[in-house]
């Protein structure tokens, strides 16, 4: 089963592009062009000085890596092949193999993509210094489990609505744009507008990541608790709406959409 989850997290690693290199390079450089809007956004609209004491480029990264990681296991899990896909006639192969896959696979490349950017910035540009690098690395777990967790609600309802799944998916990450609090910290949110985004697991993730980064910043309003808490209530419901899907699909589902 270990060899088969690697042969599927290569394919699906390398499903973007023919070329491994070109695919990871894709990647970093989005989260290049990210990071570079960022920037500038907060150098026009002078929010510069709403970040905390550090590294600006590096406040900037800490939002940027698990807002990136979170939305791309979301749509790796949620596009994962189901029981009425080709793969599944072969044998060995099975749906948790693929979730597994799909999961590691977006895991993998995120992971890669921002250790060769913090290495390259950490070189050419400043040195860079984490307080916390265990506890910074395990907020970017927790962004990424949560994120295969609503994949996996997601994954759950897509043979019932193909088409709906695939509009509230593409809603639910563009909404991460705002809602995942990547462009400020929640110490300095009044109770308003905290309400507005505390319902967010990666809001959480987030703003503890950089108490885990930053030395002299220390999260108040959120909790890494209550984000691992609701990924395990939605991995739960995805898993069971999983397993009572696969048993009910059929291929003439989709024949009639």
């Amino acid at each position: 089963m270990g060899e088969l989850i690697f042969h599927s997290i290569v394919r699906s690693v390398r499903s973007r592009h023919n070329n491994a290199f070109l695919a990871l390079g894709q990647n970093v450089l989005q989260a290049l062009i990210f990071v570079g809007i960022f920037y500038l956004l907060f150098l026009i609209m002078g929010l510069r000085s709403a970040a905390v004491r550090g590294d600006f480029l590096l406040y900037i990264m800490s939002g940027i890596f698990l807002f990136m990681c979170h939305i791309r296991s979301v749509g790796a899990v949620a596009g994962a092949e189901g029981p009425t896909s080709p793969m599944m006639k072969h044998a060995p192969m099975n749906t948790v193999i693929a979730i597994i896959a799909a999961a590691l696979g977006a895991l993998y490349t995120q992971v890669l993509t921002m250790l060769l950017i913090l290495f390259f910035y950490h070189t050419a540009f400043t040195p860079i210094e984490i307080a916390d690098p265990v506890g910074a690395f395990s907020m970017l777990l927790l962004a990424w489990f949560t994120g295969c967790a609503v994949g996996m609600v997601f994954l759950a309802i897509k043979p019932w609505a193909p088409h709906t799944v695939g509009i509230m998916s593409t809603l639910y990450q563009r909404a991460n744009m705002i809602a995942s609090g990547k462009m400020f910290v929640a110490n300095m949110l009044s109770p308003t507008l905290l309400a507005m985004f505390d319902w967010n697991p990666l809001f959480h993730a987030i703003d503890q990541c950089r108490g885990f980064v930053f030395r002299n910043y220390f999260p108040r309003n959120s909790s890494w608790e209550y984000a691992l808490w609701v990924g395990i209530i939605l991995l739960m419901i995805g898993l069971m709406g999983e397993f009572y899907t696969r048993r009910q699909v059929s291929n003439s589902w989709f024949a009639r959409r």
